[in-house]
């Protein structure tokens, strides 16, 4: 009989007991890091609003359904809440043992778009369509490419032979950084290739490799830079965004009026912002691609300051938690799946946002958890998934 009633005795229920073990001070729901994730998705279900805002008005892109972009930005949510789970579940340690398939996996649908299965969406021939679903290939080598070069470096400093990646393992890395950004430019997708080398410099720095791997790769960045420009491997509308950067006064209808009109829409919106759905510049659809590229335009123009601030905020929230996560981890490979999803975010955050306020030139990357678009969600919650997987996992015992 005491050990029948042995939960009543203290005061629980077999359901109450449940719950205990699930808050246990050891149990997994109290290892998560709680303030990445509820950022993220606070992220996540406030682009929901503003893609809702941008597109309810757009007939020719919803179909006739003011509600097309919203449920769909939900349902890619949902898949990638539960990747994210399912890379927790996994480990990043399991994962690691998988990173040969998975980088010859996202390689091989990256060369798919360079044959006639890619399609060509807003003059990037980035993506893969089938029947009614697209893939962007692009963002999931981020991940592998992070994974991949953190497997490399990490494999020697985490069994004991060196305290930091030689020369040769540097360059190995570099090696299989450098196919995927190959085919990228092929494409080409540049804002995808800078993102990549703002990856790679973060698992550099990370990894402890020599500053002399850093400085270098800065010096390439800058000659392949001027040699991209000199050989015109450029297409025409991708000169045509650096130009108006440089000048945001040239043509105003023609190549800047994406970039002024998201300047309009964003000044207009003062403090407080004229309200959710409310916002004249959104509603008139005066800005291109405002569910994906330009989501940012929407919450400065309709939440303000304060709404644009608090999306800033947020990611701010998301990159200080997995900063924490690559300082604490106890091995080497953690660290720096860590610090290149950090690089990674902080990046295409500030070119995102910058363009939308003209102090970056237009590259066509999606804002972390905020932009439309599956691939990109589903890419950056299983980043998410990593990083979780980093913080509740144990060291490994010697």
């Amino acid at each position: 009989m005491t050990g029948t009633n042995s939960f009543s005795v203290s005061g629980y229920g077999p359901e109450r007991a449940g719950w205990t073990r699930i808050f246990a001070r050891d149990s997994l729901a109290r290892r998560l890091d709680w303030p990445i994730l509820l950022a993220a998705t606070a992220l996540s279900l406030m682009g929901s609003l503003l893609v809702y805002s941008a597109t309810r008005n757009r007939t020719e892109l919803n179909q006739g359904d003011p509600y097309f972009f919203l449920v769909r930005h939900l349902m890619n949510l949902g898949i990638g809440i539960a990747l994210m789970i399912a890379t927790v579940w996994l480990g990043h340690r399991a994962l690691r043992n998988a990173v040969p398939i998975l980088y010859g996996l996202s390689v091989l649908l990256a060369l798919v778009v360079l044959t006639p299965l890619g399609a060509t969406i807003n003059g990037q021939r980035n993506w893969l369509v089938i029947g009614g679903f697209s893939l962007q290939p692009a963002e999931f080598l981020k991940v592998t490419i992070i994974l991949g070069m953190a497997m490399m470096l990490a494999a020697r400093v985490d069994a004991g032979d060196k305290p930091y990646p030689d020369h040769r393992t540097v360059f190995q890395s570099l090696c299989l950084a450098a196919v995927p950004i190959l085919i990228l430019l092929l494409m080409p997708d540049l804002g995808s290739v800078l993102a990549m080398v703002a990856i790679i410099l973060g698992i550099l720095l990370a990894s402890g490799a020599s500053n002399r791997w850093v400085f270098g790769l800065l010096t390439a960045g800058v000659i392949g830079c001027i040699a991209i420009w000199k050989l015109h491997i450029l297409d025409e509308y991708q000169i045509n965004r650096f130009a108006a950067f440089a000048n945001p006064d040239l043509d105003p209808a023609g190549v800047g009026y994406n970039t002024n009109q998201a300047r309009i829409a964003i000044g207009s919106g003062g403090l407080t912002g004229a309200g959710l759905f409310h916002g004249s510049q959104t509603t008139g659809q005066f800005v291109p691609e405002q569910q994906t590229d330009f989501v940012f335009t929407v919450a400065g123009e309709e939440l303000g300051f304060l709404g644009a601030g608090l999306i800033i905020f947020l990611l701010g929230v998301v990159l200080w938690r997995a900063c924490r996560i690559a300082r604490d981890s106890p091995e080497l490979y953690g660290t720096i799946v860590a610090a290149g999803i950090v690089a990674w975010f902080a990046f295409q955050a500030f070119e995102n946002i910058g363009m939308t306020l003209g102090i970056m030139p237009v590259t066509g990357l999606p804002l972390p958890f905020v932009s439309y678009g599956g691939s990109s969600m589903f890419a950056v919650w299983v980043a998410l998934g990593l990083l979780q997987s980093i913080k509740v996992q144990r060291p490994m015992s010697a």
